[in-house]
């Protein structure tokens, strides 16, 4: 036929394409797997600067069974699937940095299964007819699962124990005894006794205690009027950052703990995939209890690349979200990892905008945290007023805190760390049912900061009272939990923080337990005082000076409610919340009810976790919590990738 190509010189091409590829993928083409895949996942990887093998999997492109499958073919050695049975004694964490395990010895003539990982593909490869030992391969997922079935009761020690064992001044065990809740309530009966005996020293207890309170007050206060002055100046006239190119951004790995949450698999499914982040060097781990069969079979009913990862965490006490992010830290591939929760929604380019600050912040700086941001107002008061406190703590406090370089309790999600500092910290308190605070704290007495990232991350609030209360409750108990455990030495918190940094944690952790406490006497106290107040012209300075300190305490304090919440509002646009920001007082008494609900529970039952229900919002004031029906999100979230290839 006129114009053909003779056969000779498409092989010759096919060829020279063939062995244009970089040599971690490479391989397949003589497996059958179609030359455009692999010269896209080879074009990805050099404009990304990853790995092509990374690359091929982590796009969808082919499955890991097929990929492994190809390379023990490529270097005719045995391809192991199932469960694998591991040599006794070896270390765990040797192990997953190798991608690698010795198997027992009634494995026949084979001594190691390996699951290499990007270039080590390469260079096995490159090593095949040098082999010290018999090889075989196995998917990572494989060779995970038989280290987590051999060592998992050592995994679950490490994950509760590991704080306890190596800073255990770090760790919240033991905790408070009732004796020690008994005494305190006791020291601070005392103290409001005191302070109400018409005496000298009466007097100066209670001027004592008011200057403190009105130094605690004063971060809120001082927040509210920088943010106030944002609003009306406008914000500053330095330029967004340029946020860094494929080919500069670090692996970063993802955390997200869920514990029969299978409703939002698919909504979270669909936001991680939004994310503008090359997928070559994305590391998302879901962490899964082992009981919990309904959402590990929401995650099998959906084919996911290799990028997305189960993670099964061994059963053990106590059961918490930060044992089973312990239990993950381990395995963290990237330079940098973020928590989420199951139900957020996460804004697209936050991955890439974190990895922009972190970049162009000094080492001290551990830490980012992002916009918590309140999404469902529609279901009723309780998420308006929610989503008001919120807008006062992410969008005003946190901003000030980290531009003040204060230690900031974290909020739990959206926090994004330096892999290795959290490393260096011992992860999270598994005990402790506020890691996060605690985690802020610790970061601050071992001289790091938290930076401010200026990106959304919506929630939704719970509007049934019952389950708010629960919630608050875990809160507050967690709150005691890390006032109890980093106040046994003050002088040393003292010394790691210097006094600003200490009275600003004073504020922020006990102090916003025992506000809460005591808020509900403060206010109708303050109240009946002015209203009731004597008109005595003849009143000694001393009482006058008592009544008017006590009237600033009282209007200090509802400014420091309304003013951060009034900012947040107009900040976020939400002129339609302003007129219920006056209502924070009263929302602030179920605060109160929780922080005694707290003390109780932590006497109880001081490690119990109060898991919060997601996927409950029936309205979404962006759009971003909308619900569909399982079915169709999860169809969508299936689409196949451009280019398919079987998945094995």
């Amino acid at each position: 036929m006129q114009g053909a190509v003779p056969l000779s010189d498409l092989a010759r091409r096919w060829s020279s394409r063939a062995a244009a590829l970089p040599p971690e993928i490479g391989f397949l083409a003589a497996e059958g797997v179609p030359l455009d895949i692999l010269s896209r996942a080879a074009l990805i990887a050099r404009r990304c600067k990853a790995d092509a093998a990374t690359t091929l999997l982590n796009e969808g492109f082919v499955s890991e069974a097929v990929f492994y499958r190809a390379l023990a073919r490529r270097l005719g050695v045995p391809f192991l699937e199932g469960a694998l049975t591991l040599a006794e004694g070896v270390s765990r964490s040797r192990c997953f940095a190798a991608g690698a395990a010795p198997l027992a010895s009634g494995g026949g003539a084979v001594g190691i299964v390996a699951a290499p990982r990007g270039a080590a593909v390469a260079r096995l490869i490159a090593a095949s007819d040098r082999l010290a030992q018999p090889l075989a391969i196995t998917t990572p997922t494989v060779l995970r699962q038989a280290l987590f079935a051999q060592h998992g009761a050592a995994i679950a020690e490490d994950a509760s124990e590991a704080l306890r064992c190596r800073r255990p001044e770090w760790s919240c065990r033991p905790g408070p005894q009732a004796t020690d809740l008994a005494l305190s309530g006791v020291v601070l009966a005392l103290v409001i006794l005191l302070t109400r005996l018409p005496t000298l020293s009466g007097f100066l207890l209670l001027a004592l205690l008011q200057g403190l309170m009105l130094a605690l007050l004063s971060f809120r206060l001082a927040a509210a009027t920088m943010g106030a002055a944002e609003i009306v100046e406008g914000p500053a006239s330095a330029p967004s950052p340029v946020l860094l190119t494929d080919d500069a951004l670090p692996t970063y790995t993802i955390l997200v703990a869920l514990y029969r949450e299978a409703a939002v698999v698919p909504r979270l499914l669909g936001t991680l995939r939004r994310l503008d982040y090359p997928a070559a060097k994305l590391d998302i781990k879901f962490l899964l209890e082992a009981d919990d069969r309904e959402t590990a079979a929401a995650f099998r009913a959906v084919c996911l690349p290799a990028r997305f990862e189960i993670v099964t965490v061994p059963a053990g006490m106590p059961r918490t979200k930060p044992r089973a992010l312990n239990a993950a830290l381990p395995l963290a591939r990237g330079e940098h990892l973020v928590v989420y929760d199951a139900e957020d929604v996460i804004a697209p380019d936050q991955l890439r905008l974190a990895a922009t600050l972190f970049a162009r912040a000094p080492a001290s700086t551990a830490c980012l945290q992002g916009h918590l941001v309140i999404d469902n107002h529609g279901d009723g008061w309780l998420p308006r007023l929610f989503a008001i406190e919120y807008a006062a703590l992410f969008d005003v406090l946190g901003p000030a805190l980290s531009a003040w370089r204060m230690p900031t309790p974290l909020g739990g999600t959206s926090t994004h760390f330096r892999t290795h500092v959290l490393r260096a910290l011992h992860g999270w308190d598994a005990w402790n049912v506020t890691e996060d605070a605690d985690l802020g704290l610790r970061m601050a007495r071992a001289g790091y900061h938290v930076g401010d990232l200026p990106s959304a991350t919506y929630e939704e609030a719970l509007a049934d009272p019952r389950k708010w209360l629960r919630q608050r409750t875990r809160w507050m108990k967690g709150f005691l939990q890390t006032s109890f455990t980093h106040g046994r030495h003050p002088r040393d918190l003292y010394r790691s923080l210097g006094a600003a940094e200490s009275l600003c944690v004073l504020a922020l952790v006990p102090g916003t337990v025992v506000s809460a406490l005591l808020y509900p006497f403060m206010l109708f106290g303050g109240i009946a005082e002015l209203a009731l107040a004597p008109d005595a012209p003849n009143e000694d300075v001393l009482a006058v000076f008592a009544r008017t300190a006590s009237a600033t305490v009282f209007f200090g304090g509802l400014a420091a409610m309304w003013l951060p919440g009034l900012v947040g509002c107009l900040r976020r646009g939400w002129f339609d919340l302003v007129p219920l920001v006056a209502l924070l007082p009263l929302y602030f008494l179920l605060g109160s009810l929780a922080a005694w609900l707290a003390v109780i529970e932590l006497a109880r039952h001081p490690h119990r976790w109060n898991k919060t229900e997601h996927g409950l919002a029936r309205t979404s004031r962006t759009g971003a919590l909308g619900r569909r029906r399982l079915g169709d999100i999860r169809s969508a979230s299936t689409a196949p990738p451009p280019s398919p290839w079987p998945a094995g």
